[in-house]
C-alpha cells in the first residue's frame, strides 16, 4: 500500500485514502523570481521586501513568518514596476533556492505561510513554486521538501562544480506522495508544533548563552563580586602566571595505532564538540609505555593548543586516557581552584593573550607550552573562586540540559519526517 509507516486517522478513527504519485510539475506552477543581487536591498527603507537565496540557506525558518523573520528591502531606486501582481509571492507559496555551494543547501526552500500585509518579492537564485491546482494544504510542503526521498532527488539532480545549481526542468521532475487534503493538514499542525518546540529551546540556548557570557564579563572584570557567607567583601584579587599555578604538559606524539577497544584517545575535535563518549581507543600497553611522564587525572584540564587554540575542559570524571600532542594537559595544584581556571581560560582577556602567543606563520597555527605558561590568570582568594566557579558552572548544566533538549527535539523531527513520509 501507498501509504507511511505513521499515520494519522480521520475525525471518525478511519484510515484516510492512499498516497498519490505526482511530480512537482503536476502540482505547482514555477512564477517568474528577480535578479536583484544584495547590494540592491536595503534593511532601513522601502515598501517591498525580497527573499534572497543566501537567507533561505542560513536565516529564514522552513515555515515563514513575515513578522518573525528579518527581510530586506528592495532599495527605492531600484525600477520595480515592471514586475508584474503575479510575480509577488502569495500565502502557500514555496520558495526554493537554486544555488548553492554544497549539497546540504541546495534546494533549500522556505514556503510562505503568513504575509501579514506586506509586499513580497522572491531574488536572486530562487524559484516560487504556486499550487494552482489548490491540492496542497498550507503549511505542508515545506515539510515535504525535507523528506530524505525528496531531499536525495534534489542532490542527484543538481549540478556544477564550484556552485551547485539544479534547473526548473529538473527540480519540476523531483516525484512525492502526496496524502489527501485533510492527512495534509494533520501532518503540518504537528510537525508545525514540532517545530514551535525546537525554535523555543533554540531561542532558550540563546538566551542562557548571553546571560552567561554577560554574567561572566561582570565577574571577571570585578563589576560584579560575591560576598562571604558574613556579607562582607573578599580580599582583592592577585596576578598569576598559569604556569605558577600549574604545571603544563603536552600530550603523545605518536601516530596512534586505533583499536577497537582499550583506552581512550582524546584529540582537538573532542575538546571542540564537547564530545567525550563517542572515542577512539589504543592498546593499553601503549597507554602505559606512552604515559609514563604524567597522566590525565579528574580535576586537570585539558586545552586545545593547534588550530582551535584555547578550547578548555575541566574532567570532571574519573578517567584513563592518554592524549594527542594537540592538546595541552593542565595539571590541577592546591593553588587554585581548577574549575573556576577553566571558567577564568575562557574570558577574553586570557583568550586575546593566547592568540597573541600564538605562532601565526605556523599552519594550522599553534602556541608552546611555555606561552600558554605566561598567560595570565586573575586569582580571587579561594573561597571567591569557589563560588564563581559554583555560579558559572550551574549555568553551564542548565546551557547544556537545554542543549540536549533541542538535540532531541531535532531526532525526533528527523524521525517523524521519516515515518510520516513515503
Amino acid at each position: 500500500m501507498n501509504v507511511p509507516k505513521l499515520r494519522f486517522k480521520d475525525e471518525d478513527g478511519q484510515d484516510f485514502p492512499e498516497w498519490e504519485e505526482k511530480t512537482l510539475g503536476d502540482i505547482f506552477k514555477f512564477i517568474t523570481t528577480n535578479s536583484f543581487s544584495r547590494e540592491l536591498l536595503s534593511y532601513d527603507e522601502g515598501t517591498v521586501k525580497n527573499i534572497h537565496y543566501g537567507d533561505i540557506h542560513k536565516k529564514f525558518k522552513s515555515n515563514f513568518h513575515i513578522k518573525n523573520e528579518q527581510v530586506p528591502f528592495i532599495s527605492s531606486h531600484v525600477d520595480i514596476s515592471r514586475i508584474s501582481e503575479d510575480c509577488y509571492c502569495k500565502e502557500g507559496d514555496l520558495i526554493v533556492a537554486d544555488a548553492s555551494e554544497d549539497y546540504a543547501d541546495i534546494g533549500k526552500s522556505i514556503e510562505i505561510i503568513s504575509l501579514d500585509n506586506q509586499k513580497l518579492l522572491a531574488g536572486l537564485h530562487t524559484y516560487i513554486l504556486r499550487d494552482v491546482s489548490k491540492r496542497i494544504a498550507l503549511g505542508f510542503s515545506c515539510y515535504l521538501m525535507q523528506t530524505a526521498h525528496v531531499r536525495l532527488q534534489i542532490k542527484t539532480l543538481a549540478a556544477g562544480i564550484s556552485v551547485l545549481g539544479i534547473s526548473k526542468g529538473n527540480l519540476a521532475k523531483v516525484c512525492f506522495w502526496l496524502p489527501s487534503l485533510p492527512e495534509q493538514t494533520k501532518i503540518a499542525n504537528f510537525l508545525t508544533a514540532v517545530d514551535d518546540k525546537i525554535a523555543e529551546l533554540t531561542k532558550k540556548v540563546e538566551l542562557l548563552q548571553r546571560y552567561k557570557k554577560g554574567a561572566m564579563q561582570q565577574i571577571f572584570s570585578q563589576q560584579l563580586r560575591f560576598k562571604d557567607d558574613n556579607g562582607q567583601d573578599f580580599p582583592e584579587w592577585e596576578e598569576k602566571t598559569l604556569g605558577e599555578i600549574s604545571n603544563i604538559y603536552d600530550g603523545t606524539h605518536m601516530t596512534p595505532d586505533y583499536q577497537k577497544s582499550g583506552i581512550p584517545f582524546y584529540s582537538v575535535e573532542h575538546l571542540t564538540s564537547n564530545n567525550f563518549a563517542n572515542t577512539k581507543f589504543i592498546a593499553q600497553e601503549v597507554f602505559e609505555r606512552e604515559n609514563k611522564r604524567v597522566k590525565l587525572e579528574k580535576g586537570d584540564l585539558l586545552m586545545t593548543k593547534i588550530g582551535d587554540i584555547g578550547t578548555v575542559k575541566y574532567i570532571d570524571w574519573d578517567v584513563e586516557a592518554s592524549f594527542y600532542v594537540s592538546l595541552a594537559l593542565i595539571k590541577q595544584s592546591e593553588k587554585a581552584n581548577f574549575l573556576y581556571v577553566s571558567h577564568y581560560i575562557r574570558t577574553g582577556a586570557f583568550q586575546r593573550e593566547l592568540h597573541n602567543r600564538t605562532i601565526h606563520v605556523a599552519f594550522p597555527k599553534k602556541i608552546n607550552l611555555g606561552e600558554i605558561g605566561s598567560c595570565i590568570v586573575k586569582l580571587p582568594c579561594e573561597k571567591e573562586q569557589t563560588k564563581i566557579a559554583n555560579f558559572l558552572s550551574a549555568l553551564d548544566e542548565q546551557i547544556n540540559i537545554t542543549q540536549q533538549q533541542l538535540t532531541l527535539s531535532k531526532q525526533y523531527k528527523k524521525s517523524l519526517l521519516q515515518q510520516m513520509f513515503i
